[in-house]
């Protein structure tokens, strides 16, 4: 597997198309029932609008820092504005069409102590003449694009599925369908389809044997005109099957929380890494970990690259390669933690020559919140407060053995002029909830606390461990 491909997920371009929807949640506490019929009372105290269907897929994509565009279909309603919205701060360039018949597609979910009480959907089936408008739509828009992503929901959108497939392959481009009818000659000339189980014994697939799995898995695509096929099979795990190879791929959780949504990563994750250059069957490979990674989260989640790196760090551990996220991504996904309400920790140092010092420390600051920053003094920095003869060990070194640390999750370095050797402008551009020192600082004297402060934030002064130092470390190695 070529680990230098992980760098490149930006490079992913990929259009969606296909059912969006708006998933609401109400939360709150049932501790009466209705007067009026037997059912609970719940007093809701939480409002939560997500995006849902085709609309989480592009948001799966645009988590793994690929470029994302989605085509769909909403209401001139308030739910097709809000969804809009969401879809603006996920930085998904939404190209959703209007239609002034039907309402937004949205599900409401009412939940109490953990548990649905009840779905309530407003929908109606889209016509073929409201799927032309997807079709006229995605003539525009398709070279942008190198990667088209069907997601089907059999809401209607893709009622002329076969002509938009027709269209993106003859423009060249790959084609992804995560399918819901059960005729998969409506997805003729697809390169990818990623049935769940269910969904492939419904298109006649058979499950009795390997070898009749396979066997049938060849007949459907080769019938259908389908290029390959990634089958889920839940704690099985994946299969991709093709005409001539199948590839087995153990399932990689074995606690699961909630598999809801676990196809839209699946899919998402597929087509990242297809457009940051990867072989089907790597991609595949890291698609089946991301699944793992989400089944083990309650309700519709997204996968990070950092949560993705971790999980290759295990799996790949026998190898000795590890994956680091390129600085210029970090940002985003720090603004995409605080979209899902965790707090932000942030600490900074040179972290020269790591030591146990260094490691309790940093755990320490992690536990604050959910997320650890650490802002990483870059060489330049670091020769300029501590002398010619510093670091001892290059930036990149430094940052690929702090971000194998499992107390932190992102580095950022700073310090390209000499008057930012101080994380101060760094800290500006993050707004941590908590900023975290180490030493015998007060808290007027540490960069940034100002900032943190202002916006509401909180500043803690740390010990470090005694007789823990790099200048020790060093002065015990000339010695």
């Amino acid at each position: 597997m070529d680990l230098a491909l992980l760098k490149k997920l930006s490079n992913a371009k990929i259009l969606v198309v296909g059912d969006v929807m708006l998933d609401r949640y109400w939360h709150g506490d049932s501790g009466r029932i209705s007067p009026e019929a037997p059912v609970p009372i719940v007093k809701v105290s939480k409002f939560e609008d997500k995006a849902g269907g085709a609309a989480n897929v592009a948001k799966n994509i645009a988590r793994l820092d690929g470029k994302v565009g989605l085509l769909g279909l909403i209401g001139e309603d308030e739910s097709g504005q809000i969804l809009e919205r969401i879809l603006a701060d996920e930085r998904i360039d939404s190209q959703l069409v209007s239609v002034c018949d039907l309402p937004t597609i949205s599900k409401m979910r009412v939940i109490s102590r953990h548990q649905q009480v009840v779905r309530l959907d407003l929908e109606e089936m889209f016509t073929e003449q409201h799927s032309q408008l997807l079709l006229n739509r995605l003539e525009l828009v398709l070279d942008e694009y190198d990667f088209v992503l069907f997601s089907d929901y059999n809401k209607g959108s893709l009622s002329l599925i076969q002509q938009m497939i027709k269209l993106a392959k003859g423009a060249g481009k790959t084609v992804l369908i995560d399918p819901k009818s059960s005729d998969l000659n409506l997805y003729r000339g697809a390169d990818f389809i990623t049935p769940n189980l269910n969904e492939f014994k419904l298109a006649g697939g058979k499950t009795d044997s390997e070898q009749h799995l396979a066997d049938s898995a060849r007949a459907l695509i080769s019938n259908a005109g389908i290029a390959a096929m990634l089958l889920t099979r839940s704690e099985q795990g994946m299969s991709l099957i093709s005409a001539d190879e199948k590839h087995d791929f153990a399932a990689q959780q074995l606690e699961v929380s909630d598999v809801t949504g676990a196809g839209d990563t699946v899919i998402a994750t597929l087509a990242v890494m297809l457009g940051a250059g990867m072989q089907p069957k790597d991609a595949v490979e890291i698609a089946n970990l991301a699944a793992g990674i989400a089944v083990s989260k309650l309700g519709a989640a997204t996968v990070s690259p950092e949560e993705l790196s971790r999980k290759l760090g295990q799996y790949l551990q026998k190898t000795g390669e590890h994956y680091q996220t390129p600085f210029d991504d970090v940002l985003q996904h720090i603004e995409f933690a605080k979209q899902n309400g965790e707090t932000i920790v942030f600490t900074n140092g040179c972290f020269d020559i790591l030591h146990a010092g260094h490691v309790r420390y940093l755990a320490q600051a992690k536990a604050r919140g959910d997320r650890l920053v650490v802002g990483l003094n870059n060489d330049e920095s670091i020769t300029r407060l501590k002398g010619p003869e510093r670091p001892i060990n290059p930036l990149d070194e430094r940052a690929m053995v702090l971000s194998a640390l499992a107390s932190v999750d992102w580095v950022i370095p700073f310090g390209a002029v000499e008057e930012n050797d101080t994380p101060a402008k760094l800290i500006e551009l993050i707004s941590p909830d908590i900023l975290v020192k180490g030493g015998d600082y007060t808290v007027e004297q540490i960069a940034g606390a100002d900032h943190v402060l202002r916006h509401g934030g909180k500043v803690e002064v740390l010990e470090f461990l005694n007789g823990c130092s790099t200048s020790k470390v060093i002065s015990k190695i000339k010695a």
